[in-house]
C-alpha cells in the first residue's frame, strides 16, 4: 500500500506541474491516473505470483528433505545387511572353478566367494554371514542396483564405462588378469590369426565379447561369434562339443576351466594376451561409507600378508611392538569406528578368514589343482601389483 501511495503522489505532482506550465493538464492528469490504475493492478498481480512462487518453493523443498530422507535410509548399506543379518554377494553363475564354484552339496567355494566372507566378518563378525547370489555378465548389474546384492564378487572388470555412467564404485582390484583363447590341442591353430575363417564361443554382455571383438578387427581375422548366456558352464561346454573353434575369457578362468574337461590335455591355451582386466568388487555409486567398508577391508587382507600377519600368528601380533601392525589390527586407534565397525575388524578378517596369500593359495596356489603363479598378483615388495594404502 505504501508503494501505490507513493506512485500516486509522484505522478499526481507531475500533473500538477503539467497543469502550471498549460501544458494540457487534464487531459494530462486523466492519463497519469490511468497509469496509476494499471500500475496497481499490475502490482496486485506481482504480489501474488510471489506468494504463489513462495508456497511452491517450501512445498519443494519440503519433498526435498522427505525424499533425502528417504535416500539416506535406502542408501544406509551397513544398516541393512546388519539389521538382516545376512550379506548378500553376487557370486557369478557358481561355475568357475577356483574363483566361484558350486559343490555336488551345494555350497560355495572359490577365491570370489572367500572375499564375502572376508565382507561379512567384517560388518557382522561371522564369515558365514553372507548368502551367494547367482548372477550371470547380463544380470549382474542389475541385480547390484535393485539391492538384491549388496556387493559383487565375481570377476567383473573394472572399466571405465562401469564406473562412471553405469553408477558403480570398484574397491581394489584382487586379482590383475588378462583374456586369454583356448583351443583344441590337435587343430593346428598356434596364434590368433590361425582362428582367421573360424568361430570363438564367447559370453555375452562381457568385457570378453567386446575385447574379441576389438582385437580381431585389428588384426583383420575374419570369424564368428558363437555368444552364450553366461549361465552355469553353457559357454565351455559348447566349446567341448565341437560348436566352436576356440573359446575365450580370462585367462585364469580358461585355466580354472581346464578340470571340467573329461581330457585337459586335449586343449591348449595359447600365448597371447589380448587385453588387460583388473578384475575385483564393486559396489552400487551412492553410499561412500559402504564403499569404504568394502574398500577397506579388502585392504586389510592385502596389509596383512605385507606384513606378514596370517591366520595362525594374528593373536601374537596384537603383542607387536610395530605401531603399523597395532593400527592394523585395531589395538591402536579408532579406524574401525570411523567407517561404523568394530576397532578389530581387520583383526577379525585375518583370524577367521586368511590375509590375501592364504585366500590366494587355498584356491588358486599350488596345492590346488590350478598351481597358479602369484606373478602380477604379488605383494609390491615381490615385483607385483598388490599394494595396500597405510592404515593410518
Amino acid at each position: 500500500m505504501k508503494n501505490k501511495f507513493l506512485l500516486g503522489l509522484v505522478l499526481t505532482a507531475i500533473a500538477v506541474f503539467l497543469v502550471a506550465c498549460g501544458g494540457g493538464g487534464e487531459e494530462a492528469v486523466a492519463a497519469l491516473q490511468g497509469q496509476v490504475s494499471d500500475l496497481e493492478a499490475q502490482l496486485d498481480e506481482a504480489k501474488s505470483m510471489a506468494a504463489d512462487a513462495e508456497a511452491k518453493l517450501d512445498e519443494a523443498m519440503s519433498m526435498a528433505e522427505e525424499e533425502g530422507g528417504e535416500m539416506a535410509a535406502t542408501t544406509n548399506t551397513l544398516a541393512t545387511v546388519q539389521e538382516r543379518g545376512t550379506l548378500l554377494c553376487g557370486n557369478g553363475a557358481g561355475a568357475s572353478p577356483g574363483f566361484a564354484f558350486i559343490q555336488e552339496d551345494g555350497s560355495w567355494e572359490g577365491f570370489n566367494v572367500d572375499f564375502c566372507a572376508v565382507y561379512a566378518t567384517a560388518v557382522l563378525g561371522d564369515p558365514t554371514a553372507f548368502e551367494s547370489v547367482v548372477t550371470t555378465g547380463t544380470t549382474r548389474f542389475p541385480i547390484l542396483q535393485s539391492g538384491d546384492a549388496d556387493v559383487l564378487s565375481n570377476n567383473t572388470t573394472w572399466t571405465f564405462s562401469r564406473d562412471t555412467a553405469l553408477g558403480f564404485d570398484f574397491v581394489p582390484t584382487v586379482f590383475y588378469d588378462g583374456q586369454g583363447m583356448m583351443v583344441r590341442a590337435d587343430s593346428g591353430i598356434e596364434t590368433l590369426a590361425d582362428l582367421d575363417g573360424g568361430s570363438v564361443c564367447v559370453a555375452t554382455g562381457t568385457t570378453t565379447e567386446k575385447n574379441l571383438a576389438d582385437v580381431f578387427r585389428q588384426l583383420d581375422i575374419d570369424y564368428e561369434a558363437v555368444v552364450f548366456e553366461d549361465t552355469g558352464d553353457t559357454t565351455r561346454s559348447a566349446f567341448a562339443e565341437g560348436r566352436c573353434d576356440g573359446f575365450t575369457t580370462d585367462t585364469s578362468a580358461l585355466v580354472g576351466s581346464l578340470v571340467l574337461f573329461d581330457d585337459p590335455s586335449e586343449v591348449k591355451i595359447l600365448p597371447e594376451v589380448m587385453s588387460k582386466e583388473p578384475l575385483g568388487p564393486l559396489v552400487r555409486h551412492g553410499d561412500d561409507n559402504w564403499f569404504d567398508i568394502i574398500k577397506w577391508a579388502t585392504n586389510c587382507t592385502i596389509q596383512a600378508e605385507e606384513l606378514g600377519i596370517t591366520s595362525a600368528n594374528v593373536d601374537d601380533m596384537l603383542g607387536s611392538d610395530n605401531p603399523v601392525i597395532l593400527n592394523t589390527l585395531g589395538v591402536e586407534g579408532d579406524l574401525g569406528q570411523a567407517i561404523g565397525l568394530n576397532n578389530d575388524f581387520c583383526y577379525q578378517i585375518i583370524k577367521q578368514v586368511g590375509n590375501y596369500g592364504e585366500i590366494f593359495d587355498r584356491h588358486l596356489g599350488p596345492s590346488t589343482p590350478f598351481n597358479l603363479s602369484r606373478g602380477v598378483n604379488a605383494q609390491w615388495v615381490d615385483g607385483g601389483l598388490l599394494y595396500s594404502p597405510p592404515f593410518r
